[in-house]
């Protein structure tokens, strides 16, 4: 979801709850290249008996180009029934309009442990529906425009989620994919965007095969290595290789103090947290994730020996040269190829 950790937390207190594109869709010829895709049933915000939104949603004369997955970061319910699905929905909606002073929820779309489809934010499914406008949700800061949000109900850091909810996951995204012309590798994670463990290393560990699997049914397999598209590595207290190495010689570039030794220890955790009160990121956790190593990256004006350096720990045989490096995605590229399992 698109609030803070702490705020996750918050609404698992609050629910006391108990036992890229090439070769794929194009919008303008999603119709004709695809196989006609159905959508899943979806219960709309009236039939949960949603509140009202404090005002009107925004709607967008465009489409979105992408689907981000959450999880709810609440407890994993054996209760699969549609009331309690309708009742984690009120419960989220509760949270979000009364304890954030949002318009209405955050998420466009939520689906529960039990497979049941609920619209969050008011409009999205009337929307979703016309194929060609997007309800700004507020499951994401700086994707709310261009991306749909399913939040899926459950904590999945290392459980896998149940099977009802991945079959209408699955559904949902392939219809979504097909109303709007999005290419299934535009199919993320909330830490793709934010320094957040959301889904869950598990769930998230899942996103290549939800990838694929919503290719197949629109008829658009995917190869392996696009399903399994570059992405940021989530870096976090205990973790370590040749990509702390290099997050920290780029906080070495920013002045910031920590040694380069390839573990992410608590001064680095510390260091990490005032990098990201200098740049006001919306998290001050001390993870790398989707907000803090864009940062990183793209800063200007540091010491290009330890950005040098940066790249030396994920390319040691010095195939790319620091002032070779074009942007972000070859970053991404020489951090998932430095990745050891």
């Amino acid at each position: 979801m698109g609030v803070p950790n702490a705020s996750r937390r918050s609404v698992l207190l609050g629910l006391v709850l108990t036992g890229t594109v090439g070769g794929l869709i194009r919008p303008a010829e999603a119709s004709a290249a695809a196989p006609p895709v159905k959508s899943p049933p979806i219960i709309g915000c009236g039939a949960w008996r949603a509140r009202p939104p404090s005002t009107p949603v925004p709607v967008w004369d465009r489409r979105p180009v992408r689907i981000i997955v959450h999880h709810t970061a609440t407890a994993n319910v054996t209760d699969l029934s549609r009331g309690a699905a309708e009742f984690v929905a009120r419960k989220i909606q509760e949270f979000h309009m009364d304890r954030r002073r949002w318009i209405d929820t955050g998420q466009n779309f939520t689906i529960s442990r039990g497979g049941y489809v609920l619209e969050g934010r008011h409009r999205s499914l009337e929307v979703l529906r016309t194929g060609s406008r997007h309800v700004e949700g507020a499951h994401c800061t700086g994707q709310n425009v261009e991306a749909v949000g399913i939040e899926n109900e459950g904590t999945y850091s290392s459980n896998a989620p149940p099977d009802q909810l991945w079959d209408r996951l699955r559904d949902m995204c392939a219809y979504i994919c097909h109303q709007y012309g999005i290419p299934p590798t535009e199919i993320g994670g909330h830490r793709d965007f934010k320094d957040t463990l959301c889904p869950g290393d598990r769930f998230y560990g899942m996103l290549p095969q939800l990838r694929t699997e919503v290719a197949d049914l629109l008829g658009e397999p995917l190869s392996d290595r696009a399903a399994r598209r570059a992405s940021w590595p989530l870096l976090r207290t205990d973790s370590s290789g040749p990509e702390v190495q290099a997050a920290q010689h780029l906080l070495r570039a920013a002045g910031l103090t920590v040694q380069p030794h390839g573990r992410f220890d608590e001064r680095t955790t510390a260091a990490v947290r005032d990098y990201q009160r200098i740049h006001r990121t919306e998290e001050i956790n001390g993870l790398i994730g989707g907000e803090t190593w864009p940062l990183l990256v793209t800063a200007r004006g540091t010491d290009r020996q330890e950005v040098a350096l940066a790249v030396r720990a994920l390319t040691p045989a010095g195939a790319v040269r620091a002032s070779a490096i074009p942007g972000e995605e070859e970053w991404k590229r020489m951090l998932n190829a430095g990745r050891r399992s």
